[in-house]
């Protein structure tokens, strides 16, 4: 089988996922932030809750999504699925384009993306930001993915503006600022990713070697040969390297990108992006299971670490190596020191690994040595695919799997597409936490977000007062209270509604036992 075919399968296996788009993790925070954006592009307020604040999901990417929907009158889950092709397509194009920035052979950007998908680890393992086979699938909808895409597609252009040196613009320097932006913007672990990447391939950068001109030329023999030196142009400095050709002013276009990048980032109307800096320790909790069973979920990328070595050895000042040494330091450092949602920046480290076993796959000069490191990619790459076969099951039903791919399954979530022929847009629902994780995504709000909201002051207090709210003993009055505070039309809960919850009138049943309640009593609202 041509070794195109292999990414190309697995690229239509995604297509196929995205029109059945599975809805398990974050799906509903996105398609709610594209909903608030479709009824208002300048003052769309929380996307969760009722309340006016400010939220880092408002990012040039859902903007557009939303005016997408907002123009064309198309559902949202329409819209996020146009989103998540472009995105694919978006990270496709920018794999292609920076592996042409380290290798020639033909091979190798397709080989690149095999490994990105599979060279994971023998247990399915899915967060956004991170690009395995099973995680893409269930997150090709999210900012992420495009973020990855556009931070590729930066590292090649930045990769290209290093090597041409004199010869990149003001334009040029200040576009990768923009992108560099768009990128923190969209989202803004994957932003530290593509910082790190911009990071090493700068460092990486070489100053171009001279080339002797008429001054430093070997003194001419002949007068007419005196003549031709004097009068002759420089030649172009030769770029040694891919990421090398710093003709003069190594700092210069860097920092102009930095200085507009920053000026992007504080000229943003939607929420404060510097204020995140204090966010960081409210998502410890979240984000420490990113530390458990490293060697199970990533362990087949020590292969791609093993390709570092050599590339060190011949080169000091690698790009792919520099990469992996500022990702490994960053999610290290983070796991050492607790601060545990800086294990978002482990695919800054498994990236470069990742792209490092393919490209020494096909640089690899003597035939025995070629042919042994192909083995070893192949079973490595076999050994992901079969750890990520449950893909499958988001496109194939579950009972025509053979049973140890099914066994790999996870079912996605169901939705609460049933509340929708009595809920509105702006209605406000009381639930649990999961159940308020999905409910915005139909236009609805929440009492409490079903996700950590750094913008939102009185999220603490939103929280208990739903716990109060569903907890056995509650009082009728405090219950009555808290609807009218929060202005509840609807409640949503599994079984019958507690004695002590008056004035709830079933309407609905859905999946799971769950019932929609009409809040009847008047005086609420």
């Amino acid at each position: 089988m041509p070794l195109g075919l292999l990414p190309l399968l697995l690229l239509v296996l995604l297509l196929l996922v995205i029109v059945r788009l599975p809805w398990a993790g974050d799906l509903g925070i996105h398609a709610a932030t594209v909903e608030r954006l479709r009824h208002s592009l300048t003052d769309p307020g929380n996307p969760l809750v009722d309340a006016d604040t400010p939220s880092p999901y408002y990012s040039p990417w859902t903007l557009l999504l939303g005016a997408v929907a907002r123009v064309s009158g198309l559902s949202v889950f329409i819209v996020l699925r146009l989103g998540a092709l472009a995105a694919l397509g978006l990270l496709v194009t920018g794999v292609w384009r920076y592996v042409r920035t380290l290798s020639a052979h033909r091979a190798a950007p397709a080989l690149a993306l095999l490994c990105l998908l599979l060279l994971w680890g023998t247990a399915p393992f899915s967060w956004s930001g991170f690009v395995g086979l099973h995680s893409l699938a269930l997150t090709v909808a999210y900012p992420s993915v495009f973020a990855l895409g556009t931070a590729f597609h930066l590292w090649a252009w930045l990769a290209r503006a290093l090597r041409d040196g004199d010869r990149a613009g003001w334009g040029t320097w200040a576009g990768l600022g923009a992108l560099w932006a768009v990128v923190l913007l969209c989202h803004q672990f994957t932003g530290v990713v593509a910082s790190l990447g911009a990071l090493a391939t700068v460092l990486a950068a070489r100053p171009a070697r001279p080339v002797p001109t008429a001054r430093t030329a070997r003194p001419a023999r002949t007068a007419r040969t005196a003549r031709t030196a004097r009068t002759a142009r420089p030649a172009r400095a030769v770029a040694a390297g891919p990421v090398a050709g710093l003709a003069r002013g190594p700092a210069t276009g860097p920092a102009v990108s930095l200085a507009v990048g920053l000026a992007v980032l504080w000229l943003w109307p939607y929420y404060d992006f510097f204020a995140l800096s204090g966010a960081g320790d409210g998502l410890a909790a979240v984000h420490r299971p990113l530390y458990a069973d490293l060697p199970g979920r990533f362990g087949l990328a020590l292969l791609g670490v093993a390709a570092l070595v050599p590339r060190l050895r011949r080169d000091r000042r690698d790009v792919l190596v520099l990469f992996f040494a500022l990702g490994l330091l960053v999610s290290a450092a983070g796991g050492l020191s607790g601060h545990y949602s800086w294990g978002r920046a482990l695919p800054a480290a498994l990236i470069p690994a990742q792209l490092a076993a393919a490209l020494e796959a096909v640089r690899a000069t003597r035939r025995a040595v070629r042919a042994g490191w192909a083995c070893l990619l192949a079973g490595a790459l076999a050994a992901g695919a079969w750890a990520q076969a449950g893909t499958l099951g988001y496109v194939v039903d579950r009972d025509l799997l053979p049973g140890p791919v099914a066994a790999k399954y996870r079912q996605p979530w169901a939705g609460y597409h049933w509340i929708t022929p009595w809920v509105r847009y702006g209605d406000v629902v009381m639930a649990r936490t999961f159940p308020s994780r999905q409910i915005p995504a139909y236009g609805a709000y929440s009492v409490a977000p079903g996700y950590p909201d750094f913008f939102l002051p009185d999220e603490e207090r939103r929280t208990a007062a739903v716990g109060r709210y569903f907890a056995a003993g509650t009082p009728a009055g405090e219950r009555r209270e808290i609807v009218r505070e929060y202005g509840v039309r609807w409640v949503v809960d599994r079984g019958p509604a507690p004695r002590t919850a008056p004035g709830l009138r079933a309407v609905a049943r859905g999946p799971g036992g769950q019932v929609l309640y009409a809040v009847t009593d008047c005086c609420t609202w």
